[in-house]
């Protein structure tokens, strides 16, 4: 039985299925910061607006610790395939506060250095500002941060090894 990637990749059209092949663990870690993404804007979404109301860094900070922790399940099993340390986990989790602290940035520079926020601005140009600072400038500052700091110190074996009966090998590069 083919894997979900071998499926996602029999749809994907023919010339770009080498491209895709060729960065695999690339386009796995996106697919993992995208999902982690959008659960991280709804997390911090729900926080923001019920009991950290005035304190949006901190919304964004508890939200991206969450993600974070399932981020590194999905990495270490799928994008990455390793078995996984007490050594990878201190290593993510080191590389991972340090991003956390990247991506809070931008916001705080917005709501605090700025001033966008409440009585200088109105409601709706606040949470604009705290989305496009925080989600999107601070979240891919760290995703770049994030990846070139696994791929060198944490996730350093190679992702092609899976361990038998763990998950279904690759695609081959010759599948149409």
């Amino acid at each position: 039985m083919p894997s979900p990637t071998q499926r996602v990749l029999a749809r994907v059209p023919a010339r770009l299925r080498p491209l895709l092949l060729r960065h695999r663990r690339l386009v796995k870690f996106l697919v993992v910061g995208g999902g982690c993404f959008v659960l991280t804007a709804v997390i911090d979404v729900g926080l923001k607006f019920t009991v950290l109301e005035h304190k949006p860094v901190v919304a964004l900070t508890v939200a991206t610790v969450i993600a974070t922790v399932v981020s590194y399940a999905l990495n270490r099993r799928w994008a990455f395939r390793t078995d996984g340390c007490g050594r990878e986990a201190l290593l993510f989790f080191l590389v991972s506060a340090v991003a956390i602290g990247v991506n809070d940035v931008p916001l705080a520079l917005s709501r605090y250095a700025l001033d966008l926020r409440e009585p200088y601005v109105d409601p709706l140009t606040q949470e604009f500002a705290d989305f496009l600072s925080g989600m999107v400038v601070g979240t891919f500052v760290a995703m770049l941060f994030r990846f070139w700091a696994v791929r060198r110190w944490v996730f350093t074996g190679p992702a092609e090894r899976a361990r038998p009966g763990y998950a279904a090998p690759e695609m081959p590069r010759d599948v149409s």
